[in-house]
């Protein structure tokens, strides 16, 4: 009988110790895989998503957008592109930076404001989708946060619109409207100008003279705050990057959904003021929106001495992450729109090369998980809220649109390109 009990403990012993290695070996390889996983690979698994690129306005500038000869595939080889300082896009690169998502930015200069700007935003757009239409192997329009993952599992390049700039609209919710039904998923308040109802951030420039100085701490006016949320209702992100603190802080405390940051940094690291101050961190974070970093040298670095690199860009990154969660922030590159970028970060072919070296930072350690949401996963999330707070909106509202109208006052004397309606000739 005492051996029979023997044998039974010795095979128990064995079974306990099987199942203890194989435990191990599961776990190992569970561990391995995160490390495996944790650099460029992760773009492998999740798409990366840009916030931020200017390409359709080099093609305004270099090629008056005419595509026929436009040979995306690579400008390598093109004697006006090769040689242009703000062009760092090409398909050969985005596809070596493994890209999953961009949001392509229909831009217009502040001069057009007053004058044809909707007319050139809409040239903008056209662009865009005909760019889209060009390159059907790699690039998919996308409207909506599962649409991105359907171009990811396609192996395209998820092509979504931003507008940059709330001239863009011409204070007019009518167009903001058409924009959304054109496919534009945000809209940037202001660039680097005002608009009769938002406060750009040059405002919160010390340097500036004392009459630009009156409006330091203008944001949203009663319109501006409309405009948020016709926004809401429509499903739009709300972007804040250029626009001024003062701004920032009116568009959070109005919106009915998570904000963006398409292209900002962190102004703790580098007092600009198109960065982000600390307590507009904390708020996008109770927000639920997410700041996406911006590569820009000027933004990430303020020494001058120096050249920037991929090291202050993460810097960057870890502060945000620092003040508002690792939640809250992703890539807002604006590849494009800049003439100087970090070493090691010089063209979209670069992405990977930031994954790696964040994945080899222990202050703080970037797990798997966590360089997913920074990739894009952040972005996805912020996406599918505002269109949850839109189809809730849709249900509970008594009205189905905004129809207010910028007061005639808050124009100032910028009337000449607008018909007086009360006129009665």
């Amino acid at each position: 009988m005492s051996k029979n009990i023997s044998r039974v403990c010795i095979l128990s012993s064995a079974v306990v110790l099987g199942a203890l290695v194989i435990f191990a070996i599961i776990l190992a390889a569970t561990l391995g895989g995160e490390e495996a996983a944790s650099g460029a690979d992760i773009l492998d698994i999740v798409p990366l998503i840009d916030g931020h690129n200017d390409l359709p306005f080099n093609l305004r500038t270099l090629n008056h957008n005419f595509l026929k000869n436009f040979t995306f595939e690579d400008l390598k080889n093109d004697p006006v592109w090769w040689n242009c300082s703000t062009c760092f896009t090409d398909l050969k690169r985005l596809l070596a930076g493994k890209l999953g998502a961009q949001f392509w930015v229909a831009y217009v200069p502040c001069k057009s404001q007053y004058k044809d700007a909707v007319e050139q935003t809409l040239e903008q757009i056209d662009v865009i989708k005909r760019l889209i239409q060009k390159y059907p192997d790699h690039l998919q329009l996308v409207t909506t946060a599962d649409g991105i993952w359907e171009a990811f599992r396609k192996k395209k390049i998820g092509s979504l619109i931003g507008v940059e700039g709330g001239h863009s609209i011409d204070s007019r919710l009518a167009v903001l409207r058409q924009m959304y039904d054109l496919g534009v998923r945000y809209l940037t308040l202001t660039h680097a100008c005002n608009t009769p109802w938002a406060r750009a951030s040059p405002v919160d420039n010390v340097s500036l003279t004392s009459d630009l100085n009156k409006e330091h701490h203008g944001g949203l006016t009663e319109f501006g705050k409309t405009v948020v949320l016709e926004m809401n209702r429509l499903g739009m992100l709300v972007d804040l990057s250029h626009v001024s603190h003062q701004t920032m802080i009116d568009a959070i405390s109005i919106t009915k959904s998570p904000v963006i940051f398409s292209h900002s940094s962190a102004y703790a690291l580098c007092n600009h003021h198109r960065n982000v101050h600390d307590d507009v961190l904390v708020m996008t974070a109770k927000n639920g929106g997410v700041v996406m970093v911006n590569f820009y040298s000027e933004f990430v670095q303020c020494n001058t001495t120096r050249n920037a690199t991929v090291d202050d860009v993460i810097a960057h990154i870890n502060h945000i992450r620092k003040v508002a969660g690792v939640n809250h922030v992703g890539i807002g590159s604006d590849y494009d729109g800049v003439d100087s970028m970090p070493v090691g970060l010089e063209d979209v072919s670069k992405y990977p090369h930031l994954f790696e070296r964040l994945a080899q930072t222990n202050e703080p350690r970037w797990s798997t998980e966590d360089l997913k949401k920074l990739a894009g996963l952040n972005l996805i999330r912020v996406f599918k809220e505002v269109e949850l707070v839109r189809d809730k909106l849709a249900k509970t509202m008594h009205e189905p649109h905004h129809e207010d109208l910028l007061p005639v006052k808050d124009l100032g004397s910028n009337t000449d390109c607008r018909t007086n309606l009360n006129a009665t000739s």
